[in-house]
């Protein structure tokens, strides 16, 4: 009955809002930023003054900027991300994404012992298990039909998560029905001109007014099968006092009681309360599902529709790996032609197209005076697509980032996983899990562009591909005999 309720007065006041919104929207479209407009501000500017709706963003490609911004003023003024209804935000309101200050510094230094180098060689031979587990998946496939990339690299990206994460091995690559994974992809379904979204961005001041009407951004259904599913995982953990030692351990080791911590200057150097153990393991999940997926899915696709990078990468792996090599952490962390490619196709298609922080007091910054409150926010795709950090900026030449070039790369105009203080702290897990699956791919099957392969790649507004990236994937058995 609640529900309803809600739910019915959600709906009149969408109703209501929507000839305004009609009206607004023509008025401010002139004025919000996309991915050709930052391309043209930025031809000559190193900072311009753009809108998201009505909310205004100083938009900084001043490399000595971004670097204060990003690195030395981090702790001091740049700290905190765009300002986030707690309502609204949902699962979100304290993960390590969203959460500001203070309370941001606690729960980085407490998720931080998962993600150092010993932890990701202990979690290595469980991604190995997935990885071989979905190239078994996909040698059952008819070879003869597409593929829809991110369809069959989504799944893997997920089992490693759970798997490695809460020690629960879900096989979302041959289960694709399982609940786990319909409402993963059911959280993600959310269009940027629904009625919700448009009000928000049209008059961002009432958010707080439907977060108190129990209105969320995301599938309410949704959030409360994760949270259900990862409290009974907690609970189980909570009675077993031997196995290995996963994320959600490692944080259940570290719990402090449920106080009302909040954004306050009085915070714990360490640990993290029941519910803020709950929402680090729902990011996580949907970090590793959707975050790396997607990088997949673009690299893949820029390896096979450049066929000369491609088979410098085969020639590596078949020269590091021979058949029946096993597969170390180590060795697969020194495949430099496998790192240059990931780097590559991350700076083509960046899957954070801008970064965002918030000044947290006036400031001046090489000239130029930043209020207080300012939400600043840096163009990463713009900045991996400029002719003056890149030659040839649309090409795809992993050579870019090789030993001797990178060493003279300006690391302010690369930024996939963000930088400084607050960069993203699964950086190193995401690469791991990727290296291993390109490898494993290719050891076993060869890539080729097909007839629904869309060349070029086309990008909506949210910088998603317009239509599925489709590809073929040929077992290089067969590929030998032919």
């Amino acid at each position: 009955i609640a529900y309803s309720h809600t739910y019915q007065r959600s709906s009149f006041l969408l109703f209501f809002c929507t000839f305004a919104l009609f009206l607004l929207f023509l008025s401010v479209w002139p004025r919000l930023g996309t991915a050709n407009t930052h391309l043209k501000l930025f031809n000559e500017q190193l900072y311009e003054l753009i809108y998201d709706g009505r909310l205004p963003i100083l938009m900084v490609t001043d490399l000595e900027m971004i670097k204060a911004i990003m690195v030395k003023e981090c702790y001091s003024t740049f700290t905190n991300r765009r300002e986030t209804n707690a309502g609204l935000a949902g699962p979100f309101a304290d993960g390590i994404t969203v959460v500001k200050d203070e309370r941001w510094k606690r729960i980085r230094s407490s998720l931080s012992p998962y993600f150092t180098s010993g932890r990701l060689k202990e979690i290595f031979p469980i991604a190995v298990t997935h990885a071989d587990r979905f190239i078994k998946n996909m040698q059952k496939r008819d070879h003869e039909q597409p593929v829809k990339v991110k369809e069959v690299v989504a799944p893997y990206s997920l089992d490693v998560v759970t798997s490695s994460s809460f020690s629960v091995d879900i096989d979302s690559i041959n289960n694709a029905d399982d609940p786990f994974v319909t409402n993963v992809k059911k959280f993600f379904k959310f269009s940027l001109f629904s009625p919700l979204i448009l009000i928000l961005t049209l008059f961002p001041s009432v958010a707080n007014l439907l977060g108190k009407m129990g209105i969320s951004l995301f599938s309410r259904s949704s959030v409360d099968f994760f949270y259900n599913v990862l409290r009974k995982i907690k609970d189980e953990h909570n009675k077993e006092s031997n196995g290995r030692v996963d994320f959600l351990k490692l944080m259940i080791q570290n719990q402090i009681p449920d106080e009302k911590f909040e954004d306050t200057s009085d915070q714990p150097v360490k640990g993290l309360t029941d519910h803020e153990i709950l929402s680090q393991s729902f990011v996580f999940i949907l970090g590793g599902y959707e975050t790396t997926s997607t990088t997949l899915t673009y690299l893949l696709y820029n390896l096979a529709t450049n066929p000369d990078c491609l088979e410098k990468l085969v020639v590596e792996i078949d020269t590091n790996f021979p058949s029946d090599t096993p597969i170390t952490y180590d060795a697969l962390m020194k495949m430099d032609y496998l790192e240059m490619a990931i780097n590559e196709s991350m700076r083509l298609l960046p899957t954070a197209p801008r970064l965002e922080r918030v000044c947290k007091k006036t400031v001046e910054l090489n000239g130029v005076t930043i209020p207080k409150d300012t939400l600043v926010g840096i163009p990463t795709y713009v900045l991996c697509h400029d002719p003056q950090l890149w030659e040839s900026p649309d090409e795809f030449r992993p050579e870019r980032f090789s030993p001797e070039s990178k060493s003279e790369m300006n690391q302010y105009g690369f930024m996939p996983f963000g930088l400084g203080p607050r960069n993203c702290i699964g950086m190193r897990f995401a690469q791991m899990i990727m290296k291993l699956l390109v490898l494993k791919l290719l050891q076993n099957f060869s890539m080729e562009t097909c007839k629904e392969t869309q060349i070029p790649l086309e990008l909506n507004a949210i910088f998603q591909p317009k239509v599925p990236i489709t590809l073929k994937f040929i077992p290089r058995s067969c590929k030998a005999k032919e």
